[in-house]
């Protein structure tokens, strides 16, 4: 039963990543960093499928995908920027603690019938069931960290949505509705989307893109694009959770000398 968290985590990890990849626009669709070099990388076929269902002009999406995937990749190519995201990534993966316990618990309160089809699919079912999976093994470290964290990602997508709709403005008369149709779509996502989301450490909920936004709103109201770029110029001028609640003290804080 040790070996069973383990075991499960893995076979459902892989089936649902390998469910994201026929999802996914590009490799920024979790912000999270790539390999070193400008490469970029987007599946054509599954924006193509996306802008059939909304009526949406395949080259207009295909250029939205793009700027979104330069915009990502322009942020998390900055030194510090990587280096505080992997260095989270990897504390973050070393925090995974199984509780056995827990699993022997739920598999204890099921009746399997090896002869019942509809007992074998209940199986099936609690192996994939990405809650009881990481609930199992999340730990409390994790958790603690989870915060800071999530400030980032939050400041992260909500600038790289401002930076898009700039570009989107200026080059397509639809940028409106294709923001929407996609941003509709990222919030939408199913369990097995999440619980990839959840391995890393991400929770990309529709709070998440609304704090980052009413951040990065807050900045350029007060000082314009100019504080916006800001954002990234060192590892103190990252946020903190609560500055990414009150933009202003953001701006107060950064103006302090080192």
């Amino acid at each position: 039963m040790a070996m069973m968290g383990p075991m499960m985590m893995g076979m459902t990890a892989g089936s649902m990543i390998g469910h994201l990849s026929r999802r996914s626009f590009g490799q920024y669709d979790l912000p999270v960093p790539r390999r070193a070099n400008d490469d970029l990388m987007v599946i054509p076929a599954n924006f193509e499928t996306f802008a059939s269902e909304w009526s949406i002009p395949a080259d207009d999406l295909r250029l939205w995908v793009c700027a979104q995937e330069i915009a990502m990749h322009s942020v998390l190519r900055i030194p510090h920027v990587r280096a505080t995201v992997e260095e989270f990534l990897s504390a973050y993966a070393a925090g995974f603690e199984p509780d056995p316990n827990a699993l022997e618990d739920r598999l204890g309160s099921m009746e399997f019938d090896m002869s019942d089809p509809s007992s074998m699919s209940g199986m099936q079912s609690m192996f994939g069931d990405p809650e009881l999976l990481l609930g199992a093994i999340q730990s409390q470290a994790q958790r603690d960290m989870l915060p800071k964290f999530e400030a980032l990602i939050a400041a992260m997508v909500g600038y790289v949505d401002h930076i898009v709709d700039a570009v989107g403005s200026s080059l397509l008369s639809n940028t409106t509705m294709i923001s929407e149709a996609v941003r509709r779509r990222r919030v939408e996502a199913d369990d097995s989307d999440r619980f990839v989301e959840r391995l890393f450490g991400l929770e990309l909920t529709q709070a998440t893109y609304d704090r980052g936004a009413a951040f990065v709103d807050g900045i350029v109201e007060r000082a314009g694009n100019d504080g916006l770029v800001r954002l990234w110029e060192s590892e103190r001028t990252l946020p903190t959770p609560a500055e990414l609640e009150a933009p202003g003290l953001w701006l107060a804080r950064i103006e302090l000398p080192d």
